[in-house]
């Protein structure tokens, strides 16, 4: 009987939560193990002063998974929240008085692009063209493999299919194909970043990305991304899938090459099987008996990582005009940057940022005539992280913002609150302090990921953003899906 099985989940973020629900369903007794203070992982919340902040991600793409997540258990997105496409999607700042607004209608897009370049609106409709092509190609099959050995994908359909996708070309030598204006290359190549790699060294076939940037749109959850977690939670609970929150796994029992028991900060739990979702590496190293890790130290080190963040969290006493909800500041040099995270990691000379303001979508996240703004600098993960480091790149920051704004941020900060790799550390026990997980590049892409299977341990598996298919929301909410068709699998043969 499956449901005297039970099977213990450690981390609620969203491979977590999609792992649990699924499990549940097929009638297994699921219990999530939560070390912070609510659901969600990285997707926190944080509330102070009347504003609403979500503390991780801010981007809502690829639409349809969500749908299809939420479809696996006889619900819509719709009946959780509501789902508002952004138009323009977001800003790209070049400078003062020199942006670019990224509309929602194709049509404009291409007018958009033949203003900067002519003429290509006809290598952008073939651009995209091949982006959708490899969009439903990945999403469709690649990422739903759970990718325990190249034998998965050796047969001539799926290798054609590499091919095809451009597994091999490096995505900035397949954007140059088609563009030579260095603001349409930058546009077209910023999606990527965030996979943990510069352009020279992200497979074409992450182009993808623009498929779902462009083509399926940027959309926002009114009340914010923690709606995800909210709905994700109130389906795993309707299943049956019980979260203990505050309550952290400090070491996982193995004997004979079976997880026993989970020894916790409040108890013990007697199990059947574990799903390892926090983050990977900490608990192979730290919660596992060294004779029972898939890897070492030394393995762990040599993984390229996606990048870090230095946040804040900004509650404004005043409104700012002329910003959109997502905002690019693209003003310095993009291949500077990208070096100083990928190839040469330091703090950036002239870091190029990000900055949310959701208060421009939904108004309930600020109080009336403040605005709620979220910044974002990329790092390189592992770097040294001080409050004066913080402080020196706020204002690095700052006097840009507030030169090409043309509008003063500082001195009308009513809430204030910074976030880095100590706190990314401290929070997730987050291998090197990264955000995003794994860097997607073409030796780190697949069955080359740190492996979903505990190769010694019979049950237990991993999932989540160091694991397949790789980082962001959509990703973890397919890892969640993978795993526990996998776990079903191993519970089954027994």
């Amino acid at each position: 009987m499956k449901s005297q099985i039970k099977i213990h989940i450690i981390g609620s973020g969203f491979s977590g939560l999609a792992a649990a629900a699924v499990l549940a369903k097929q009638g297994y007794d699921v219990t999530i193990i939560e070390k912070n203070d609510q659901a969600g992982g990285r997707a926190r919340l944080w509330e102070s002063k009347g504003f609403t902040f979500d503390m991780g991600p801010s981007w809502y793409w690829m639409p349809d998974i969500f749908e299809n997540y939420f479809a696996l258990f006889g619900k819509k997105v719709s009946d959780f929240y509501d789902l508002k496409r952004l138009d323009p999607g977001y800003r790209v700042y070049f400078g003062k008085n020199d942006f670019m607004d990224i509309p929602a209608n194709m049509q404009e897009l291409e007018a958009l692009f033949e203003k900067y370049e002519k003429g290509s609106s006809v290598g952008l409709r073939n651009f995209m063209d091949q982006a959708a092509y490899k969009y439903k190609s990945a999403m469709g099959d690649y990422v739903f493999r759970p990718s325990h050995s190249i034998t998965e994908f050796i047969d001539i359909r799926l290798l054609v299919e590499s091919i095809r996708i451009h597994m091999l070309k490096p995505m900035s030598k397949h954007v140059r194909q088609y563009f030579t204006n260095p603001k349409l290359i930058q546009l077209l190549e910023f999606p990527v970043l965030f996979l943990g790699a510069t352009a020279q060294k992200i497979p074409a076939m992450y182009s993808l990305m623009n498929h779902a940037d462009l083509a399926m749109g940027t959309w926002y959850p009114i009340g914010g991304m923690y709606e995800i977690v909210k709905a994700m939670v109130k389906v795993a609970q309707t299943e049956g899938v019980k979260i203990i929150l505050n309550t952290e796994v400090t070491k996982i029992e193995i004997e004979n090459g079976i997880a026993k028991k989970l020894i916790t900060s409040r108890g013990d739990f007697e199990t059947g099987f574990v799903v390892a979702a926090g983050d990977y590496h900490f608990i192979e190293q730290n919660l596992i008996e060294k004779k029972y890790r898939n890897y070492d130290e030394k393995y762990w080190d040599s993984r390229v990582m996606s990048p870090s963040s230095l946040l804040f969290y900004i509650g404004l006493d005043k409104k700012i005009e002329g910003i959109q909800h997502h905002n690019l500041f693209f003003d310095e040099d993009l291949d500077q940057h990208a070096r100083e995270i990928y190839t040469e990691p330091q703090w950036p000379t002239k870091p190029l940022f990000y900055v949310s303001c959701v208060s421009k979508t939904d108004l309930s996240s600020a109080p009336d005539g403040q605005e709620n703004l979220f910044f974002l600098i990329p790092l390189a993960p592992g770097l040294t992280d001080t409050e004066e480091l913080r402080q020196k790149y706020y204002d690095i920051m700052m006097d840009r913002f507030e030169k090409i704004t043309g509008q003063t941020i500082r001195g009308h900060e009513i809430v204030k609150r910074s976030y880095a790799m100590n706190d990314f550390v401290n929070d997730y026990h987050s291998y090197k302090g990264n955000a995003y997980g794994l860097a997607n590049t073409l030796s780190q892409t697949a069955f080359f990921k740190p492996a979903m299977k505990a190769k010694k341990i019979k049950n237990l598996l991993f999932t989540g953003q160091l694991t397949v298919p790789g980082p962001g929301v959509p990703p973890s909410i397919i890892s969640g899906q993978v795993v526990a068709k996998e776990a079903d699998l191993i519970l089954m043969k027994k």
